[in-house]
């Protein structure tokens, strides 16, 4: 029988603190740490220099600022009125009424057709804005057309500005047209013209504004006029459109309507032809 050996005392082993355990793992989780920074700095870089070199097939996009938020103490800002047009200013009035006194139109004026020309002044009624050198020229004009009396080829005038006349053309107010008309019992109604004791009577509404036919050809109605109240100094009288389409006479009151014709200033045309029509009783 083999002895029995007593135990001898157990030597103690000193346990190491706890974080000195742990120290080891926590230096070897920041290497693992560490590594991977760096390979993911290294990936970062390789990237950035890829992408760089690569060229891009897509527009860059802008990136937006954030808008700012408003700021509640801020004074809102007021637009400015927006200016507003001026009214166009109303046409200036045709007078109505004058003094019945006349500026005529200086100088004389070249003769115009064949044989004795029929002398004549041009005048206009003051206080109205209107020049008697500028309406002396259109009327003269308008009698030394070839479409006008002086195509009959006995017909001749002459505008002078003293002397004896034959005829005056005067440009005046309604009112004066009026009393100078119904001296000779003709009622022009403040719209219409005459010729009466050796005057022109022409109506300043008419040579400013033409009738509904001419209101976008203003010459023409003037030339119109003129033929029309110098004709009756020639002896010619009142006549109606001759048939529908066709040109109106000079002769007619076409004021009053044109009755199937179409506008027409003049007593002739471009070929010499007489324009005229049926006779009015």
């Amino acid at each position: 029988m083999t002895p029995h050996k007593a135990p001898g005392p157990r030597s103690r082993r000193r346990r190491a603190p706890r974080n000195r355990r742990l120290l080891p793992a926590a230096l070897a989780t920041l290497a693992a740490v560490g590594a991977i920074g760096a390979l993911a700095a290294w990936q970062s870089q390789e990237t950035t220099a890829t992408t760089a070199a690569r060229p891009s097939n897509s527009p860059s996009r802008a990136v937006s600022s954030p808008k700012p938020e408003p700021d509640p103490k801020a004074t809102p800002s007021v637009p400015s009125p927006r200016p507003t047009a001026s009214p166009s200013p109303s046409p200036t009035p045709i007078p109505t009424r004058g003094p019945g006194v006349y500026d005529t139109a200086p100088g004389d004026g070249p003769k115009s057709g064949t044989g004795t020309p029929m002398r004549y002044k041009v005048q206009i009624e003051q206080g109205i804005d209107l020049s008697p050198e500028d309406a002396a020229k259109e009327v003269e004009q308008v009698l030394a057309d070839p479409r006008g009396w002086t195509a009959d080829g006995q017909s001749a005038f002459r505008r002078v500005s003293s002397g004896a006349t034959d005829f005056v053309v005067r440009i005046a107010t309604a009112n004066t047209v009026d009393e100078a008309c119904a001296q000779y019992s003709l009622d022009t109604g403040g719209e219409l013209n005459c010729s009466v004791g050796g005057n022109v009577m022409v109506n300043l509404k008419r040579w400013l504004t033409g009738t509904q036919y001419y209101a976008d050809d203003i010459p023409s109605y003037r030339a119109l006029v003129i033929n029309h109240e110098v004709g009756h100094f020639l002896g010619h009288n009142h006549v109606t459109c001759p048939r529908s389409g066709a040109p109106a006479p000079a002769m007619m009151q076409q004021i009053k309507g044109l009755h199937g014709c179409v506008p027409n200033a003049w007593p002739y045309d471009d070929e010499g032809r007489r324009i005229t029509g049926p006779s009015v009783p």
